[in-house]
């Protein structure tokens, strides 16, 4: 079969196929918006807004914002809320699923723990030699009974 298309010049094109070209797949937009997505990822992992804020340098009424009302997520404060909730930049933009962590049950121990983690190393190895004896104790008693 042969086709025949006029060219702007007037001459003709002989026997050739013009393809058209295609225009690049955009992902679909994510269906969980970035500040539900953010609100999710922050309770999973134990952090107030507050404590979130403080450590990404932002107040809790900025991190309200971005959980409520913006569409549009802060780009320059990505990279460290990926790595501080434990997800990769694209997870957090909802471009690639996050592998969900069940939320701790007792976000205010978890608190806690994480500023232990800021004593000094004597402190630090009071506090845990504190947990052991707890819980030794703990597996005692459950063992009595």
């Amino acid at each position: 079969m042969s086709l025949t298309v006029p060219r702007w010049d007037g001459a003709s094109t002989e026997g050739t196929l013009l393809t058209m070209a295609r225009k690049k797949k955009t992902p679909p937009p994510p269906k969980e918006p970035f500040g539900q997505r953010l609100a999710r990822l922050r309770k999973a992992r134990g952090y107030s807004q507050t404590e979130l804020g403080e450590l990404i340098g932002v107040s809790q009424r900025v991190m309200t914002y971005y959980e409520c009302q913006s569409e549009r997520p802060p780009a320059h404060l990505l990279p460290g809320l990926a790595r501080l909730l434990s997800v990769s930049v694209d997870e957090l933009l909802g471009l690639r699923p996050v592998k969900d962590t069940p939320a701790p049950r007792n976000t205010r121990l978890w608190r806690k723990l994480r500023e232990v983690e800021k004593l000094p190393p004597g402190d630090r190895k009071a506090v845990l030699k504190i947990l052991d004896g707890l819980l030794a104790r703990q597996k005692l008693a459950e063992g009595a009974r």
